[in-house]
């Protein structure tokens, strides 16, 4: 009998402790989903995984990116200087250079929160034109892409995604 007494005690206040672990998730202003892993999962590399281009000749790559449903990144060029501008970067000595980007244009949105103020932002799918030099040879280039994801209520802290990309200079 105490054995089925203590057991009905520790089970009891499990579930005790489970409802307030609950209650402190659903309080207004906090987040059931942690903010690092709403902003951590808002941007996705798609595609290419492999990339051949002429050796020490400058080649245009159209690199894919889709952001989350329900969320956006702040474009290369944010209306306010306080947001992260999306930028791409390749690392040095890679065996490839980036010599530019090409950007799109961010489409401009309007939040419930501020209506007088316009935002220049990315969503959904888009395309980033690349215009690199590879040196001959076979390159695992881990390019970055530093963002700022939000929603519509707030924004996450910056982050950045690597991209592994695999170059292949040819010679001609």
């Amino acid at each position: 009998m105490r054995k089925w007494i203590l057991c009905a005690a520790v089970v009891s206040l499990a579930a005790a402790m489970a409802l307030g672990q609950a209650a402190m998730g659903t309080r207004p202003g906090r987040s059931l989903v942690p903010t690092e892993t709403a902003a951590k999962n808002s941007v996705e590399y798609l595609f290419p995984e492999q990339v051949t281009a002429p050796a020490n000749q400058p080649t245009t790559v159209a690199m894919h990116f889709r952001v989350a449903a329900g969320m956006h990144i702040n474009s290369h060029t944010p209306k306010d200087e306080f947001l992260i501008p999306t930028g791409l970067s390749f690392p040095e000595g890679a065996g490839v250079r980036l010599e530019g980007v090409t950007y799109p244009a961010g489409a401009e949105i309007v939040l419930p929160l501020d209506p007088k103020e316009k935002l220049s932002v990315y969503s959904g799918d888009f395309v980033l034109l690349a215009r690199i030099v590879a040196a001959a040879g076979d390159h695992l280039v881990e390019a970055k892409l530093r963002y700022q994801a939000c929603d519509n209520n707030a924004c996450m802290p910056p982050r950045t995604l690597i991209v592994a990309i695999d170059v292949i200079g040819t010679r001609n």
